[in-house]
């Protein structure tokens, strides 16, 4: 028997739940000011979201952002990993397809939990109309 094929580069490590479950991300200054400047606002309760729609056929990209109004570095990072996972949650329900979307955490995410934060957001998409209503 031949040994079982190894998974190279990026993939080696990874389990086949997280390979696809990644999302694309904003990584440079500028899409997040183009979002800023010229992308429509939504204000939730935990998070202020910037959408961007893109006129290519580009996929969804986030951006999250956590300052130190939130908190120290643990707080920061926690706050951050609560909004990618709302966005993965979030991203199958988007109207458009071709946005950019960043997701900036406001002070009250530290003590809120995954559930509250995912319904919280997606009310406020839903009445910005950017998600499609189940």
């Amino acid at each position: 028997m031949s040994p079982a094929k190894q998974p190279s580069g990026a993939d080696r490590g990874r389990s086949a739940h997280a390979k696809r479950r990644r999302m694309r991300t904003l990584t440079h200054a500028w899409q997040f000011r183009r979002c800023y400047e010229s992308g429509k606002k939504l204000v939730a309760r935990h998070a202020v979201i910037f959408l961007h729609p893109v006129d290519t056929d580009e996929e969804t990209r986030v951006g999250v952002v956590a300052s130190r109004k939130v908190g120290g570095a643990v707080k920061r990072n926690r706050a951050k990993r609560l909004l990618r996972e709302t966005a993965r949650r979030i991203a199958p329900k988007w109207t458009d397809r071709h946005i950019w979307v960043v997701l900036v955490a406001k002070a009250s995410i530290v003590e809120a939990r995954a559930d509250e934060i995912e319904a919280d957001i997606e009310r406020a998409l839903i009445a910005g109309g950017e998600l499609d209503i189940e």
